[in-house]
């Protein structure tokens, strides 16, 4: 699964934009009041402001060359700082062979960097921003995963793991929804998963809109 764009709410536009050109140094590709996209490897991710009362947040993966999480590591931690899980700011998932790190943006939002093994993107270079690959994971936040999970199984995304009440991830190792159950503690957080509108564009899907209407999380194509 390809996501070839990203569109996500924030109510701290001006210090998101700041974060992503000048730290993450990504390539503005629309900038307006309210509103801007960064050229995020293959994928396109927006930030739109909004003005409710809220703090929007979000759990999102970067993948990454699989043989350049050391060196990825050490660009990221000069910029800002790693969150950490029983004091350790890295984490092998044994089961589906990778490495990951997690950081966050003025929005709170919780970003990994995932260097997945299975994929073979290795590089001989010095790991920087043009090494980012593409959006890899979106949270996805829901009452009932499972019978969301089906949904998503019929308008064409595959589990990639089996069926888990608390998490399961659909897609493949190019493009994951990390969909877990409303109030599970995002892993390296102190946060408790909540829902948050937003939308993705897939190859050979088209665009796919995520939102909330009287408690329940709807999928609109």
């Amino acid at each position: 699964m390809n996501i070839t764009e990203l569109i996500l709410l924030t109510n701290k536009i001006n210090e998101m934009r700041d974060f992503y050109k000048n730290i993450l140094e990504l390539q503005i590709l629309r900038d307006d009041s309210n509103i801007f996209t960064v050229q995020l490897g293959s994928t396109a991710v927006t930030f739109r402001e909004t003005q409710s009362d809220s703090n929007p947040f979000y759990h999102f993966a970067i993948n990454i060359p699989e043989n350049k999480m050391e060196d990825a590591k050490s660009w990221i931690k000069s910029k800002v700082a790693l969150n950490t899980e029983e004091d350790s700011d890295e984490v092998f998932f044994k089961s589906w062979n990778a490495h990951a790190i997690y950081f966050e943006d003025p929005s709170e939002n919780i970003i990994e960097f995932i260097a997945r093994h299975n994929l073979r993107n290795g590089v001989e270079h010095n790991f920087s921003s043009d090494d980012l690959v593409n959006i890899s994971e979106v949270g996805l936040v829901v009452d009932e995963v499972i019978p969301f999970v089906r949904k998503l199984n019929e308008i064409g995304i595959p589990n990639w793991r089996d069926d888990s009440e608390g998490l399961t991830p659909v897609g493949d190792e190019n493009g994951l929804f990390i969909t877990v159950k409303n109030g599970r503690r995002w892993f390296f957080s102190n946060k408790d998963a909540k829902f948050y509108p937003f939308e993705v564009s897939i190859e050979g899907i088209g665009k796919v809109s995520f939102h909330n209407k009287k408690g329940e999380v709807l999928i609109k194509k």
